[in-house]
């Protein structure tokens, strides 16, 4: 007599009930919300301290709303000017209304605006500004009576720069480039030309620093890695004490040596290498900003080479010579091939802080040693032109994503190691 298998009717439940199917996504909401958690602050810290402030930087770089905004009437009436005779009364009475009506503030703000685009519009509206409300029409009488630079048909053309809300002069201005009053790209004047000259330096600097501080890591790191630990820990020590040093006092420290009447120029004197009239000049030129800098991100370059040597096993090398091999073609082809992650991490990590750095050449640079970051901390902090300030930025972001992409298509970016 055969009987039939059994079946079950119904989802299947787990121990308390629940279907489980039901259970299997309650748990994997679980799992989900625990690495959401896990994972939100950092996340959080990105955007804030990250996005949020790259996203600000590359808004500022091509915004005119505040111009616009607070001379809605005087660009209207502008559009309307052949930009060859007199300003009309009704651009007069359009700045007037504008003038009138925004907030002093805003007021303020527009003219350093304006200021860029054509200095002495700053004094002019301030001076304006002052008797705007006893103002009567025909108004454009009653402005030439507050100051006759209003007939100066240059200012009122220079608001052709201003007029849309979305402008790359900025950018142009960062390479020594401008708009003409009708909005052609030209040349800065000779006087003008700074930032090109700036961004070659910065370029060469960070290249000259990066080659100095693999030149100077190299064999420090090798040492690190292949002396026994006691010794090697000791020197460790040194190479990580300048991260326990002040930033401002190790380089007030070089400024101090590095003087005509410096430590170096006062033991080369004594030693008879120099004479006390050819004394070097190190301080407040290239040649410092080159020293200083090498010296300061020297550990930058140290540490990621050391961290992959430290993984290369002895025997690679024993082996090499067990085949032949002298030491030096034993070092060449087995062990220096082994470095490259460590030597691309550094020099990456080198060049990205060298080419924005603006305290040291700030410091020991002197004119001859300025980078473009002293220009970003000028127009930041003294003369208030956020807009050109974001403009570098953002240009010196791009020159270091064009550096990485080509490193990355040299060397590869999977090959980058910190040990």
């Amino acid at each position: 007599m055969s009987t039939a298998p059994a079946t079950v009717d119904g989802p299947l439940l787990t121990a308390d009930g629940v279907p489980l199917k039901e259970s299997l996504q309650i748990s994997l909401r679980r799992s989900k919300m625990r690495a959401l958690l896990l994972v939100l602050p950092p996340l959080l810290f990105l955007i804030f301290l990250f996005v949020i402030p790259i996203g600000n930087m590359l808004t500022r770089s091509v915004d005119d709303n505040l111009i616009n905004d607070v001379l809605p009437n005087t660009f209207a009436a502008f559009e309307t000017w052949d930009k060859k005779s007199e300003p009309t009364e009704a651009m007069f009475e359009a700045f007037y209304k504008d003038l009138r009506d925004a907030d002093r503030t805003d007021i303020g703000k527009a003219s350093v605006r304006m200021n860029y685009a054509n200095p002495g519009w700053r004094s002019l509206i301030k001076r304006t500004a002052r008797k705007i409300d006893k103002m009567e029409p025909p108004y454009k009488e009653a402005f030439l009576k507050a100051d006759d630079r209003w007939l100066d048909q240059d200012f009122w053309r220079s608001l052709g720069i201003m007029k849309d809300r979305v402008t790359f002069g900025y950018y142009l201005n960062a390479v020594d480039l401008d708009y003409d009053y009708d909005k052609n790209i030209i040349q800065q004047d000779e006087e003008r030309k700074v930032y090109n000259l700036l961004w070659w330096r910065t370029i060469k600097v960070s290249i000259i620093v990066t080659i100095a501080c693999l030149l100077l890591a190299y064999p420090v790191s090798y040492l690190l890695a292949t002396l026994p630990m006691r010794i090697a820990n000791l020197l460790m020590i040194c190479v990580l004490m300048p991260f326990w040093t002040s930033l401002l006092v190790r380089i007030v420290a070089w400024m101090i040596m590095l003087q005509q009447n410096g430590v170096v120029n006062d033991t080369l004197v004594a030693a008879g290498v120099l004479s006390d009239e050819n004394r070097l000049s190190m301080m407040y030129n290239f040649n410092g900003t080159i020293i200083v800098m090498t010296q300061i991100l020297l550990p930058f370059m140290i540490l990621p080479i050391y961290s992959v040597m430290k993984t290369i096993p002895p025997s690679y090398m024993k082996a090499a010579q067990n085949l032949g091999a002298t030491p030096t073609l034993a070092f060449i082809r087995v062990y220096m091939p082994q470095t490259i992650p460590g030597i691309g991490a550094g020099c990456i990590l080198v060049f990205i802080v060298a080419i924005g750095y603006y305290i040291t050449p700030e410091l020991v640079g002197g004119k001859d040693g300025r980078l473009i970051g002293n220009m970003v901390a000028y127009h930041m902090q003294r003369s208030l032109n956020w807009g050109l300030a974001a403009a570098m930025g953002t240009i010196l972001l791009c020159v270091i994503l064009v550096f990485y992409w080509v490193y990355d298509k040299i060397i590869g970016i999977d090959n980058m190691k910190m040990g």
